[in-house]
């Protein structure tokens, strides 16, 4: 209760608020945005934006948003860079400013709520809690110790982004998130929670995964694979998740070029694997990777590669022999034999 009205008090002498997603936003941030936004409801605050960057393109964040009718705005830097006196700045599941998102370093932050592993975590109000499964679950810890009116769209939004976030409590659940379940359920929209949990696929998206199952190459129970090219950025995690269910595997991570970067995704239930660490400590100086022990992600600028090669298929060659040594040399199998 502490935390939740030194936040409320905080919100209590803003006049705005801007709430800033991470890139590409999941459900999980966009719950949590939404929440906090309901809260500054209640502390008086009238003017109340949630604020994003890159796409909303996983066909399951999308109906996150058109079925919950979530109101988002593009960001611009000049929305934090110009706000006046009494306009807030939060994050909600990401922490710094320039790391996953778009805010320029060393921006003054008012609010961070987040669940992700970082450093370097400044900010008049600060919940950072790594040990718990989702941010969406500190958000309804809030919304319960504070009273907020919980409507259907509210409960509905949180309890899925806590589903989604640990793979229906599966992937790092704690007993806070079942505490949040319990509280949540009785006010949920089923019919809703039902769409979001069986969205459509697109034909980009499979055709994504199935370039991964082809490109799979394993060593010990480690399975590497790329998407090579492709539109949708959210194929990466879904064929890491598919792949992940391979037997003998314990590790997977999948990469692909996306528009001007690379990205990558990864998944290990193995205890004697921290993907986070393991992306980190592979592209940290040339891009931006981490995460949790289980599940992980990054972004590398393709233009690192422009030196090496202008035609596409050069290119894709090039990218898959970097990105799949320095993978190899993270996890100790340099050397290793083919499985």
């Amino acid at each position: 209760m502490k935390r939740a009205q030194r936040l409320y008090d905080l919100l209590a002498d803003g006049a705005e608020i801007n709430i800033v997603c991470h890139n590409n936003p999941d459900p999980d941030c966009l719950a949590s945005a939404l929440a906090l936004g309901r809260i500054a409801a209640a502390a008086g605050i009238d003017a109340r934006h949630i604020l994003y960057s890159g796409d909303i393109s996983h066909q399951q964040n999308r109906a996150f948003v058109n079925l919950l009718d979530i109101e988002l705005e593009p960001f611009e830097s000049a929305t934090v860079r110009d706000r006046p006196a009494g306009s807030l700045l939060a994050f909600v599941d990401h922490s710094v400013p320039g790391a996953n998102n778009n805010v320029p370093e060393g921006t003054a932050v008012d609010v961070v709520i987040d669940h992700h592993p970082a450093e370097g975590i400044d900010a008049r109000f600060v919940d950072h809690r790594v040990e718990v499964g989702a941010a969406a679950t500190i958000l309804a810890e809030y919304v319960r110790a504070l009273e907020i009116d919980l409507d259907t769209v509210l409960a509905t939004a949180l309890l899925f982004a806590i589903r989604r976030e640990t793979l229906n409590f599966l992937r790092g659940a704690t007993r806070e998130e079942y505490e949040a379940a319990g509280y949540l359920h009785g006010h949920v929209d089923q019919g809703i929670l039902r769409q979001l949990s069986t969205p459509s696929v697109t034909g980009a998206t499979l055709d994504a995964i199935a370039t991964a199952i082809r490109n799979r190459t394993t060593r010990s129970a480690v399975l590497i694979s790329h998407v090579g090219r492709t539109t949708e950025r959210d194929a990466l995690p879904q064929a890491a998740d598919y792949l992940a269910t391979l037997e003998g595997v314990q590790t997977v991570i999948v990469f692909g070029i996306v528009h001007g970067s690379i990205h990558l995704s990864a998944r290990s239930p193995d205890p004697r694997v921290h993907v986070g660490n393991v992306l980190k400590e592979a592209f940290e100086d040339v891009g931006s990777a981490g995460g949790h022990h289980d599940s992980a992600g990054g972004e590398i600028p393709l233009g690192i590669f422009a030196d090496y090669a202008t035609d596409g298929d050069r290119l894709l060659e090039i990218v898959e022999q970097v990105i799949t040594a320095r993978l190899l040399a993270g996890l100790d199998l340099a050397d290793g034999s083919k499985g």
